[in-house]
Order: structure tokens, then C-alpha cells, then sequence
């Protein structure tokens, strides 16, 4: 027998599993090979690995139809559930926008219609510009795509980079040497990693240099095959910084690059290169640009109405 714990923390357990677990019963009812368990923001299911495998793919259906309706009653249930339902089985959009199976069941998936367009574009398209205010998921989502490349073996490493730009701070007071200076630049992709991968599995991955996580000085020089590079933070490159790093793209490589122009910290007298690029690539046939916006971010409530009071500032 084996198990299984989902993660269902992007939800509410009380729309899912309904009122005094009145769906949970319904779920149960359609798999009575397995055993389910519900404690807080997880579920854990223990049966054979065909029978829970079955039951991760449909349970995911029911979660995709609660993201796209608001709504899961004991009739969705069964309509999305039974395959011999007379009724229509409603089938929401999106149900192979899941990326990766995360740690502990999470399930890593393009969550929003611009972030759905990344994925779309990045398939079409070797280069691709991901632009947009903090918290739309432009480096999840990028990072994402990058360890589902690596798992299906389409690539054969993964390069994430930031220029290493102080915002506000200064790196050469920072305590440690010059990786303990750099590391808190590059933590957010770790943390996104950390989602999506294994502790060991992860740091066997850096260990073998198959994930790589550098500033972006460190590129120079280098070509990048058989490669998904991200460049994450961009509106802090200048032209020729960011010229460098894509230029770098080898044979069989994918590159992203995602950034914020509305928080540049360059100096004043310093053009940014992502604000460059939009004038320079546009309009080149395997280049693409995506913009994400405030309706795409998927942080605390709060941050889009942040977001929006510090665009009316200007």
C-alpha cells in the first residue's frame, strides 16, 4: 500500500470539502479503494499507486473547476467524477495547466490568463520577456517551466540569474564573504525551487551543477546549450548587461526573461535594459513579450491595491 499527502493550501477546505465534509463524503463514494484523510490544508490518501495516481488527476480537476466557477457542489462533484453521467461533464479550462507536482502534493500550475500566455508563448518561442508588477508570477511561473523541461528531459540543465543591484541597500557593508553577499539577491529562487523539488534531490542538482543559481557577472563568456536560462529581475540590467546574458543563448536553449519596470534601482543616469529591449527585439520572429498586470497577481490581497495607489502616485 502506499500514500500520498496533496496540498490544498491555495484553497479554503471548507470549499472543497463543503459543509461538515458533505463533499468529502460524495469524494469518498467515488473511490472506495482508497482511504482519505483530510487534516487542514492537506489530504492524505492511502490505497495502490494506480488507484492514487487516478484519484491526484481527478481530485486536480475538481480543484481546477473550483478555481474557474467559485463554486464545487455534490453535482459537480458527480458530473466531473462519473464518467457515465448522463449530464455534461464540465471539464475546466486549464486542466493541463498543472507545471509540476511539488513537494508534499502541491500542485504548481499556471494560475491566471496572462501567466497561462507565458507558458503558451515560452512553447512557441525560444526567448520570451515576461513584464509586470511584483507578485503576478512571472519567476514562479518561468521557474516552473524550467524543472518541467528539466524532468521530461527536453533540457539538460537550468541557469537562474539576477544582476546583483542593491535596492537601497549596500552589498559591501553586508557581514560574509562574497557568496554570503550574494545569496540574499538570489534566495527568491531558491525559495521557488523549493516548492517544486526534494531538498536532496535539489542540492544534489546544484551540487552537480545541473541547477545553477549566479549573479549575472558570472555569465560572461559562457554559451548556455542545451539550457533553460531565466534572468529574473532584468529592469535592474543596463542595455549591455543584458545584450551579454542573451547573447550567451547556445544551441536547444530556452531563455525568460522577467522583470519590473515600474521598480527600477539603477541609478538615475543609467538606462535600463529591459525598458531598452522593448524598442530594440520588438517585432522579432522567435521573441516574444508578455505583460502581466495587477490582475494577475496572486499575493495578499493588499498588494494589488498597493500597487495600484503607487501608479497613481506618478
Amino acid at each position: 500500500m502506499s500514500e500520498k499527502l496533496i496540498n490544498i493550501e491555495s484553497f479554503h477546505p471548507l470549499d472543497i470539502f463543503g459543509a461538515n465534509d458533505q463533499n468529502l463524503e460524495v469524494i469518498r463514494n467515488f473511490f472506495p479503494k482508497i482511504k482519505i484523510v483530510s487534516r487542514d490544508n492537506f489530504i492524505k490518501i492511502f490505497g495502490e499507486e494506480s488507484d492514487l495516481l487516478d484519484f491526484e488527476d481527478k481530485f486536480t480537476s475538481l480543484l481546477l473547476h473550483f478555481e474557474k466557477f467559485g463554486k464545487l457542489t455534490k453535482t459537480d462533484i458527480g458530473l466531473l467524477l462519473n464518467p457515465d453521467s448522463n449530464g455534461p461533464v464540465m471539464a475546466p479550462e486549464g486542466q493541463n495547466d498543472v507545471l509540476v507536482h511539488g513537494k508534499n502534493g502541491l500542485l504548481i500550475r499556471a494560475r491566471t490568463a496572462n501567466q497561462r500566455k507565458l507558458v503558451e508563448s515560452s512553447l512557441k518561442n525560444d526567448l520570451v520577456f515576461a513584464i509586470g508588477p511584483a507578485g503576478t508570477g512571472k519567476t514562479y511561473t518561468a521557474v516552473a517551466m524550467a524543472v518541467r523541461a528539466l524532468k521530461n528531459k527536453e533540457i539538460q540543465r537550468i541557469i537562474l540569474t539576477r544582476p546583483a543591484v542593491e535596492a537601497g541597500e549596500n552589498l559591501g557593508f553586508l557581514p560574509g564573504d562574497l557568496k554570503e553577499k550574494l545569496d540574499p539577491y538570489m534566495q527568491p529562487l531558491y525559495d521557488a525551487l523549493g516548492d517544486m523539488l526534494p531538498t536532496q534531490k535539489l542540492l544534489q542538482y546544484i551540487e552537480e551543477r545541473i541547477i545553477e543559481i549566479a549573479p549575472l557577472a558570472f555569465m560572461r563568456g559562457r554559451t548556455l546549450n542545451n539550457a533553460f536560462a531565466i534572468l529574473d529581475e532584468a529592469q535592474n540590467t543596463t542595455p549591455s548587461q543584458l545584450k551579454m546574458f542573451l547573447t550567451r543563448m547556445g544551441s536547444s536553449a530556452k531563455f525568460i526573461v522577467t522583470g519590473d519596470i515600474t521598480q527600477i534601482d539603477l541609478p538615475k543616469n543609467q538606462t535600463s535594459g529591459l525598458m531598452h529591449s522593448q524598442k530594440v527585439l520588438a517585432n522579432i520572429p522567435g521573441i516574444d513579450f508578455v505583460y502581466l498586470d495587477k490582475s494577475d497577481i496572486i499575493r495578499h490581497k493588499l498588494v494589488s491595491r498597493i500597487i495600484e495607489a503607487y501608479s497613481g502616485e506618478n
